[in-house]
């Protein structure tokens, strides 16, 4: 219990840590804006301090099956990061907003062509088409996608390099997917198969979609708010990192039906009949 209730404190401030950081770097916050930040900082933490700190599943998917949510939450935290350094750099550059900035603008400018999500996100939210705020919103771009195609990545390889969701023994459907209900409607693996391709789908074209919805809704809605640095990095961070989560989601349940799968096939095969299920 207390090595539980430890994490649970560690993870808390992580969160809370992910949340303030770019009112904590950004130079010139206001401190009204700094505020707010730290309340959601505050609130967050409780909420995961909560549910990581009960030994019942709660809301968080896989909590139990490592390295899924540590690889999303890396991912999430190098691209705040990242982002909040690069946004520093044009109040007053260094090396290192420098080297961030030029990989952000190398990636930004390979994804900048017609009917890219990068390209369509760049012309949403650049301010009266001004070429330092398209530069910077394109970099922004570059960097959270290439941050989000390596946690993608990463995460494909590791589960093929400790067999997940088994390399720790059994994995326990109701724990890890608490909001997944295995007893009602169709077939268990018919549905995991189905959720998975579904988060698969959105995952691959939410980067273009909701561009394109946001651009088609401009015309009620004045995107010329979203000039302050925290609502570009927040907004840009949910451009890419959304849709990476719900690709990961997607292939983990897939695997998971797999799973269920090859259970079934050894319990039917020949010599086997007799331990089937009834």
């Amino acid at each position: 219990m207390v090595s539980r209730l430890f994490g649970a404190f560690v993870r808390a401030l992580l969160v809370a840590l992910l949340i303030a950081m770019p009112s904590l770097i950004l130079p010139g916050t206001e401190r009204g804006a700094r505020d707010i930040s730290l309340v959601f900082a505050l609130v967050g933490a409780v909420l995961v301090m909560i549910e990581y700190g009960s030994s019942h599943p709660g809301l968080v998917e896989f909590r139990f099956a490592p390295p899924f949510n540590r690889i999303r939450f890396i991912s999430l935290f190098l691209t705040v990061l990242m982002l909040a350094i690069m946004f520093r750099g044009q109040e007053g550059g260094t090396w290192l907003t420098r080297v961030v900035f030029d990989i952000g603008m190398l990636i930004g400018r390979a994804m900048d062509f017609p009917f890219s999500p990068a390209r369509i996100l760049t012309n949403l939210l650049s301010n009266d088409g001004a070429a330092a705020g398209t530069t910077v919103i394109r970099a922004a771009a570059g960097i959270a996608y290439l941050v989000s195609l390596l946690s993608l990545a990463a995460f494909v390889i590791s589960i093929r390099l400790v067999s997940w969701p088994l390399g720790r023994g059994s994995f326990n459907i109701w724990v890890n997917l608490p909001t997944f209900d295995p007893a009602s409607g169709f077939d268990v693996e018919k549905r995991l198969t189905r959720d998975a391709r579904v988060n698969i789908v959105f995952g691959f074209t939410l980067p273009f979609l909701v561009p394109l919805v946001a651009q088609l809704s401009s015309g009620y809605y004045d995107f010329s708010t979203f000039g302050g640095s925290q609502t570009l990095i927040w907004t840009v961070v949910v451009w890419a990192f959304l849709p990476a989560s719900l690709f990961m989601r997607g292939i983990a349940m897939a695997r998971i039906a797999r799973l269920i799968r090859r259970k079934r096939d050894q319990l039917h095969a020949p010599g086997t009949a007799d331990f089937a299920p009834a």
